[in-house]
């Protein structure tokens, strides 16, 4: 949620930086409804007040049988239906005025550069060298036993498209990379923690999830829960409604969880065999900040996720994302691209953000100044450290051997046990 003195005090300014964005909002009805709302609350504070004079005045009468006090007493009947009434229409606008507001994106950083369209963004780093990857690359679903070890059409039975079974030693392996990359965050100081799969909806407001990503989320209907797309729902809103104390700040979690979602596509090229699921395995990293650091803690961030990659040994790109392409409630993006050498394309396996306080405004979260004075929000960040398809899909062509057995990677040894996959 955005500072609510921005649109009140530069609303003009607040509409240039939307409009850099891909989000269009009319923020003419939310001024409005704003005055109003606030114009209603005032109204039935003035009625409380007069309320609670009045009460007092009747408490102090001394002759409770008169007709003057019976008179009184309906007076004081009226006023208490006024009050109410009066209240009710506060709350009714307060909570139309709230659903415009969440629809209002975050801004846009300033380092953030301003473009229209995914061609737009900037490429900030690079690492390895994709001509180094195996001669023998073919895309993963090509290569020979693929569907035995990656079993779509089990999973379609048991679920439906987008729900593959891992089997045998590539199951052993998903589970190494998830250990694997369990492991480096605990290392880089994040503390683990196993959050639910399931959300409520206030959760999923608070970051940002609802009401704009709404259709992109299975619900479970009944319970008003969401299966949760990314670990960062949850983990982020352990601190809902908490205060910290500065000192405390940062403060890193990591979670490894499954995500759900209902991915928009067709199985055509960039959607095939691993490159988009509906169900997938990612470790999520996730900051609170102090509003100083919070840029610098995303550079931080970033070489975490950067570190994994290096370790597996993936070519990669790190895109710096345009105005016109980050998401709703991001102030600044950096995308993770790996190489996979089969298909000869990037492919997207983490997204490293700064929300600054627009996630923390609507979950209420907070720190205390050490100094003293009024509790301030603090900002949110979060990265994917990593999410498993891709990087398995990248792993599986760029290390593919002329006898069809695929190389690991040394640092997944300890847990995959062993340096070769197959042949599948």
């Amino acid at each position: 949620m955005i500072d609510i003195r921005l649109l009140r005090e530069d609303p003009e300014g607040l509409r240039t930086a939307i409009a850099k964005k891909k989000f269009a909002v009319d923020l003419e009805p939310v001024l409005a409804l704003d005055a109003k709302r606030r114009e209603a609350v005032t109204k039935a504070e003035s009625a409380r007040a007069a309320q609670k004079a009045a009460g007092k005045e009747v408490s102090a009468f001394k002759d409770k049988k008169s007709p003057e006090f019976q008179e009184k007493l309906k007076a004081m009947k009226a006023m208490a239906d006024e009050v109410k009434a009066l209240d009710e229409e506060a709350s009714k606008l307060d909570e139309e005025w709230k659903a415009l507001v969440l629809a209002i994106p975050n801004l846009p950083h300033e380092s953030v550069p301003v473009g229209k369209t995914e061609d737009e963004n900037v490429v900030a780093a690079e690492w390895g060298d994709a001509n180094a990857c195996s001669p023998s690359a073919v895309p993963h679903w090509d290569i020979p036993g693929f569907e035995r070890g990656i079993d779509f059409e089990r999973g379609v039975v048991a679920t439906g498209a987008g729900f593959p079974f891992y089997v045998g030693d590539v199951a052993r392996l998903v589970r190494a990379l998830i250990s694997f990359f369990l492991e480096e965050a605990r290392q880089n100081g994040y503390t683990e923690v196993l959050a639910p799969l399931m959300v409520n909806a206030a959760s999923a407001t608070a970051t940002g999830q609802l009401p704009d990503k709404e259709g992109q989320m299975y619900h479970i209907p009944g319970e008003d829960f969401y299966m949760i797309p990314t670990a960062e729902v949850p983990v982020t809103n352990y601190f809902r409604d908490h205060t910290f104390d500065e000192k405390e700040l940062p403060v890193y979690r990591c979670g490894y969880t499954p995500c759900f979602r209902r991915e928009a596509g067709s199985w055509g090229k960039h959607v095939r065999g691993l490159n988009r699921l509906h169900q997938f395995d990612k470790v999520e990293l996730v900051k609170w900040t102090h509003p100083e650091n919070s840029f610098d803690e995303l550079e931080k961030l970033r070489t975490d996720a950067e570190g994994i990659l290096q370790k597996l040994g993936l070519p990669y790109r790190v895109l710096l994302m345009c105005t016109g392409d980050i998401g709703f409630p991001h102030a600044k993006q950096y995308d993770l691209e790996v190489w996979a050498a089969g298909q000869k394309r990037w492919l997207e396996v983490s997204s490293c953000s700064n929300f600054t306080d627009f996630q923390a405004r609507r979950a209420g979260i907070r720190y205390r100044p050490s100094g003293g004075g009024k509790a301030e929000i603090v900002h949110t960040l979060n990265g994917s450290g990593l999410a498993v398809p891709r990087v398995l899909a990248a792993l599986l062509e760029n290390n593919l051997q002329e006898d069809g057995t695929v190389k690991v990677p040394d640092c997944l040894e300890k847990w995959f046990g062993g340096t070769s996959l197959g042949p599948l």
